[in-house]
Parts: C-alpha cells; structure tokens; sequence
C-alpha cells in the first residue's frame, strides 16, 4: 500500500464522516485514526504513527506471517466473505426483490451475493468461492467497513 492509496482511503473517511479505519493483510497493518483534541502536527512521528493531514493518524505495523499448519489452518472449516469497500450492504438488488442469498444457499465464485453501495455507485458483491452459505453477519441496510465480514461460507 502506498501513500496514495493512505490518501484515497482518508478523503472516503472524510466524506463518510468515519473516525476510524484499519486494514489487516498477510504482512502489514494499517488503522486510520481521525479527530482528537490532542492531536500532534503534521509530520510529527510517534513509535511508528504517522500524522498524515488534518488530524489524521495512520499506523503502519509490519505483522509476522502465520506458520503453516499454525490457528489458520485449524480453522479452515468457514470461510468469511468480506466487504472490498467501504459503503451500505444491501442483500437484494432493489427493496422489492428478493434476496441474493440465504442462509444453506449453494454458491459459487460467480454468484453475486449482495451489493456495497458506495458514492451512489452499487457494486455487485461475488461469493469468489465455492461453497454454502452458513451465516450472514451484516444485517440489510447497514454500513460496513473494508475488509469486514458479510457472510461465512463452507467451502465445497
């Protein structure tokens, strides 16, 4: 990720009025912190944060890569589907219809599962795996974050 990408993920937090914002990968960390009356000035570093622009605090943590056969790989029975983006999770694609998805549904890496909309855009949400459906962890309507659980899937 690289400092643009920090930049774009801030102006989505100020124009969603998002406070907080963290993103965890294989080999990295980052959290997004906005707002605070004590906040240092800009380009002042405190162990490992960074005070990007107006407030903004991004903390960048090198993270260690799991071993193999370590707690991933005990639970490997679900999967989790998890919003790309930032915006409203809708299960339907208008309030009339019916849901994309229910709870024991077979999917597979093409089935569109639900919507994110965001910045009046609505984006089409796929399983990318194959599998059933075992739960759903956002309820209609509601907002969700990059990168946080929408559904577990059992993988066929």
């Amino acid at each position: 990720m690289d400092l643009k990408d920090i930049k774009a993920i801030i102006d989505l937090m100020k124009k969603n009025s998002i406070s907080e914002f963290e993103l965890e990968r294989q080999d990295f960390k980052i959290r997004l912190k906005r707002g605070g009356a004590a906040t240092p000035q800009i380009g002042s570093y405190d162990e490992g944060q960074s005070y990007i622009s107006g407030g903004t605090v991004a903390t960048v943590v090198p993270m260690p890569l799991p071993a193999p056969g370590g707690p991933a790989a005990a639970s490997a029975a679900d999967m989790e589907i998890k919003a790309p983006m930032i915006g409203t999770f809708y299960r339907a694609p208008s309030p009339e219809a019916g849901n994309y998805v229910e709870v024991g549904a077979e999917v597979n890496p093409d089935t569109v599962v639900c919507i994110i909309e965001a910045m009046k855009v609505m984006n089409e949400i796929k399983a990318e795996a194959k599998g059933v459906i075992s739960s759903i962890l956002v309820d209609n309507a509601k907002p969700v974050e990059f990168g946080q659980p929408m559904f577990k899937i059992r993988p066929a």
